[in-house]
């Protein structure tokens, strides 16, 4: 870890021990997995031991867990794959929240810009939520194959959905689920059960950048993305990474078997971070579900206004502090968060956000540490906004 405060464990979080020493211990074995030879086998008992493992954890079959490379790797084969399949006779449809990550929504653009995805966007209301009820609704309005698409937890507001409902209601309808479940696992307790396509990553567990799976129930059939040597049911190519899929496979267990402590002690730590920046900015606005079981419990997503998200986040950075306005993957683009305009907020508030994520090593230090930087920041960013609306 740098040293610092370091309150974006939402964009990714610190390997934990166990998980790097699996790694430093399978990195030393010579051996492509796919081959027949005794080095190869060793390998591929290592991919197939962390297969049964992380299957055995999440409760699902070994056969519905297809190794990739992270999680947008395996929400493009899901949104993608699902869809050609359901399209190869009768024309398909993909329904998708307004909130989602963009590892989900832009599949779900090109599907409609470049194969004639009929795409049909759920709205959320001002806490984030989809409504089971809504889901219902849009799919009774066409009968089509259709394939629902919409996140466990939000990445960017901890907003948690009611998946089961929805998963039920599309069910039926005779649509198939999928769920990117990436910021949810090992944050709160994941079942499965109903849930037809699963997004996991190994980065947000305290596992290794660069590993991740799909969960895809083996009755699904998917259209593959990457051609290659079919290592993975024949829908997902490309030579395993051995080391890497042990370590991912000790962190998701890791990650579940703490997942109860864990979560009591960031949503503690959480709850102080927002009493904190309540007290210190009043005017600070709390973005996203309220605090309970419906919110992810290290999540606190503040818009603070006549604050730029970007300067607000320069400055703490300045200071030590490291935090996020959203996604990191679109970081650097001075845009408004869509999720923050998909709740209803202005293009002006949808940019004037910060988001703080608590993971393992968390500490009150961390909290105090931003607490010493924030109130400045806020008024330097209100300065610096003022003078330039003069």
């Amino acid at each position: 870890m740098s040293s610092g405060a370091y309150l974006d464990h939402a964009a990714t979080t610190p390997m934990v021990e166990q998980a790097r020493l699996k790694w430093l211990e399978s990195s030393q074995l010579v051996g492509n997995a796919s081959s027949l030879h005794n080095a190869g086998r060793n390998a591929r008992r290592v991919v197939e031991e962390a297969r049964e493992l992380i299957a055995g954890d999440l409760g699902v079959r070994p056969s519905a867990v297809i190794f990739t490379s992270g999680g947008t790797e395996a929400n493009n084969l899901a949104i993608k794959g699902a869809y050609w399949k359901l399209a190869e006779r009768d024309p398909a449809r993909v329904i998708c929240s307004t909130i989602e990550h963009h590892a989900v929504m832009d599949p779900v653009l090109w599907l409609g810009e470049h194969e004639g995805a009929n795409v049909q966007w759920c709205e959320v209301d001002g806490f984030g939520f989809v409504s089971p009820d809504r889901i219902g609704q849009m799919l009774a309005s066409q009968a089509m194959p259709t394939l629902v698409t919409v996140m466990w937890a939000n990445n960017e507001i901890g907003t948690v959905q009611p998946i089961h409902e929805i998963a039920e209601v599309a069910h039926a309808a005779g649509a198939l689920v999928h769920s990117d479940a990436v910021q949810a696992l090992g944050s709160i307790p994941i079942d499965l059960t109903g849930i037809d396509l699963a997004t996991i990553s190994g980065h947000k567990v305290g596992g290794p950048v660069g590993v991740g799976a799909l969960i895809a129930d083996p009755s699904i059939s998917l259209t593959p993305i990457v051609h290659g040597g079919g290592q993975e049911r024949d829908v997902r190519s490309g030579t395993f990474d051995p080391a890497g899929i042990a370590a991912f496979a000790v962190a998701v267990h890791q990650a579940i078997a703490d997942q109860p402590a864990h979560a009591r002690r960031v949503a503690a730590l959480r709850d102080e971070l927002v009493r904190r920046v309540q007290q210190a900015i009043p005017e600070a606005v709390l973005n996203g579900a309220p605090m309970g079981a419906n919110r992810l419990p290290g999540n606190a997503h503040f818009s603070f206004p006549e604050c730029e998200g970007d300067a607000l986040l320069m400055l703490l950075d300045a200071a030590g502090v490291y935090v996020s306005t959203g996604s990191a993957c679109t970081s650097g683009i001075p845009e408004p968060s869509h999720v923050l305009l998909a709740l209803g907020a202005s293009t002006h508030g949808a940019r004037s956000s910060l988001r703080f994520s608590l993971g393992r090593t968390s500490t009150l230090a961390d909290v105090e540490a931003l607490m010493a930087a924030l109130p400045a920041a806020v008024d330097r960013a209100r300065r610096a906004g003022s003078a330039v609306q003069r």
